[in-house]
């Protein structure tokens, strides 16, 4: 099979290719902008290997994605480029909207178009796996059971609303061209390679500078908690397994509340770098909190497991423990970033126009 991929040098794709290269025999074709929070190095042996191929193409180019999809006929789509930090849509929504929404209006017409010319057998084996968040389906509170297939949406973030609109596409694309899509729901990933803007990352560095740890609010904000290995495992099991039409929401059964999550980077550093002034822990500060901040995320995966015959295999503590050692490994990496392209600053408490 040749997966024309999306978004292939983000977080969660990166994963996607390595996992794809190394357990199958698939091709896969990395379209990717190249945003600020892209890494070609997150690719490692997919960059020399001869299966993988990598473009540099916005997906909002209809002439570029068209073009893509005549010259290298893949047999399927899984998109995951998108704008994907919420705090960034705060201060710039219009982004979010041109790749999110627009980005996929873009490809899913482009893949439209190329599955219509396909012959008979191509036709019925091809697939457009979107790949989406729990984001969509707003907050719950303490006692709401977790998220399933069939929540209804109420986003609540910029970044969730293009979200949702871009969900909403992919399944009305279904339903009136027969154009034979998946949908995934997933919860918050972590792991290696995740740009440190976002939370676990952001703490590991910056106790690890001795910098404050920022928490918002009182850190009762809860998340569930996925491995993007078991993430990438389970994307790759929709594609090949999945019924067109249908939506996969894929979990980790691991919650923890913001507080949880840095306390255990906490003592995760505090065992295999100590710090000479004291426990990690005495960082913590906590911080206004962000607008509109959803208060809990969880996701049941009892239908993906059943149907895919997935389950996550990292528990958070294991997975947790593996990521902190990660970023410990790969201070060069993180350190350019630190140094060209984010600082650590706080963002999504201004609200500034963009000219959204």
């Amino acid at each position: 099979m040749r997966i024309l991929l999306s978004g292939g040098c983000g977080f969660i794709g990166s994963a996607v290719v390595r996992h794809t290269l190394a357990t199958t025999g698939h091709e896969v074709v990395t379209v990717d902008k190249m945003t600020y929070a892209a890494s070609e190095a997150a690719l490692e042996g997919a960059r020399s290997d001869p299966r993988h191929t990598l473009i540099r193409a916005d997906i909002t180019d209809a002439a570029a994605m068209r073009a893509i999809f005549a010259e290298y006929r893949p047999d399927a789509v899984m998109h995951l480029a998108a704008e994907s930090h919420v705090d960034r849509s705060i201060d710039g929504p219009a982004a979010f909207i041109a790749t999110n929404v627009t980005g996929t209006f873009v490809l899913l017409e482009a893949a439209r178009d190329y599955w219509a010319s396909l012959a008979a057998p191509a036709k019925a084996r091809f697939r457009f796996h979107h790949v989406s968040t729990d984001e969509v389906f707003g907050a719950l509170g303490p006692a709401d059971p977790p998220f399933r297939e069939t929540t209804p949406y109420d986003p609540r973030s910029p970044y969730s609303a293009s979200k949702a609109a871009s969900d909403h596409l992919v399944r009305a694309w279904f339903h009136t061209y027969g154009l034979p899509t998946l949908v995934s729901n997933t919860t918050n990933n972590y792991g290696p390679w995740q740009f440190p803007e976002k939370l676990i990352p952001l703490v590991t560095l910056n106790a690890l500078a001795g910098k404050p740890l920022p928490v918002y609010g009182d850190g009762s904000n809860t998340r569930d908690w996925l491995y993007v290995e078991d993430h990438a495992e389970a994307l790759l099991a929709v594609l090949e397994r999945g019924t067109p039409g249908a939506t996969y929401a894929i979990g980790a059964r691991q919650p923890r509340s913001n507080l949880e999550v840095v306390r255990a980077i906490c003592a995760v550093l505090d065992e295999v770098a100590p710090d000479p002034a004291g426990p990690h822990a005495r960082l913590i500060t906590f911080v206004d909190d962000r607008p509109g901040h959803d208060f809990r995320y969880e996701i049941d995966p009892s239908h993906a497991e059943a149907a895919l015959s997935w389950r996550a295999r990292h528990n958070f503590a294991a997975g947790l423990r593996r990521t902190v050692q990660w970023y410990l490994d790969h201070r060069p990496w993180w350190e350019e970033i630190q140094a060209r392209r984010y600082g650590g600053e706080r963002l999504g408490i201004t609200g500034a126009r963009d000219g959204a």
